[in-house]
């Protein structure tokens, strides 16, 4: 049974960009006494089976935090590991996400990895950039204040160079210099792994969104379980800061 014969749901209820901060790697490896780089591993088999729903169902942008700027204070064994997979998902999955259709986006401050790492996310951005069955945007070294002030300083810049009126600058401008520029703001944002806050993820973007959370660890999320939260967005009345009609 495909995801979208698992759920009841009309096409006007469906969110059109889902966002989803992948947490509790670590916390599955420990509640199997295994070491944290096998929980980041069973991660991966996740977002896979993550990315085959979201298509099934029809969502069109998918957004999942991978890395945050907060991340580098991990152990560096960690951190070293984290990089390894990376490389070895763009390495083994570039193709596979080449022939389901997806379009690769990097959001986030690409400097801070290897130049091999730069290398590759960039040829994977390129191969891809032609795709429209689903647009994937993977935040890595990411941060939603990092985001929001870099996209300050560019309009400031902008200013004066006098390429910017200061009375132009309006929310669509400020959005225009976002990492997720001409992508829509997430309708639904999925937190795995049970915690209520929203780590520093999308601050600018999820101002109207509905917020849904899940005790289940990310390494055990799958379709039925992102059908669960569907179906419940689905129920949801969205207001934007309005009232809804009587």
């Amino acid at each position: 049974m495909t995801v979208k014969k698992a759920i009841p749901y009309s096409k006007d209820r469906l969110p059109k960009h889902v966002a989803i901060i992948m947490d509790g790697n670590g916390r599955w490896a420990n509640k199997r006494m295994l070491p944290r780089q096998i929980g980041h591993k069973a991660g991966i088999e996740a977002l896979k089976r993550t990315i085959e729903a979201v298509i099934d169902l029809g969502i069109p942008v998918l957004t999942v935090y991978a890395f945050s700027t907060e991340n580098w204070k991990r152990p560096d064994t960690e951190i070293n590991y984290l990089m390894t997979l990376l490389h070895e998902y763009l390495s083994s999955e570039l193709l596979s996400l080449h022939e389901q259709n997806i379009k690769l986006r990097i959001i986030g401050d690409g400097v801070a990895f290897s130049a091999r790492i730069q290398e590759e996310l960039t040829m994977a951005c390129e191969m891809t950039t032609n795709n429209t069955a689903l647009l994937l945007n993977i935040a890595l070294n990411y941060g939603g204040r990092m985001e929001i002030t870099t996209a300050a300083r560019n309009i400031a810049e902008k200013v004066l160079r006098e390429e910017l009126r200061l009375e132009d600058i309006n929310e669509d401008i400020f959005a225009q210099q976002l990492f997720t520029e001409g992508v829509p703001d997430p309708d639904l944002l999925i937190r795995t792994a049970g915690d209520m806050r929203v780590s520093n993820f999308l601050l600018w973007q999820i101002a109207y969104s509905e917020i849904w959370i899940t005790d289940v660890l990310w390494p055990d999320f799958n379709g039925d379980i992102l059908a669960q939260a569907i179906e419940d967005y689905g129920k949801r009345d969205r207001k934007f800061g309005g009232a809804l009609e009587q």
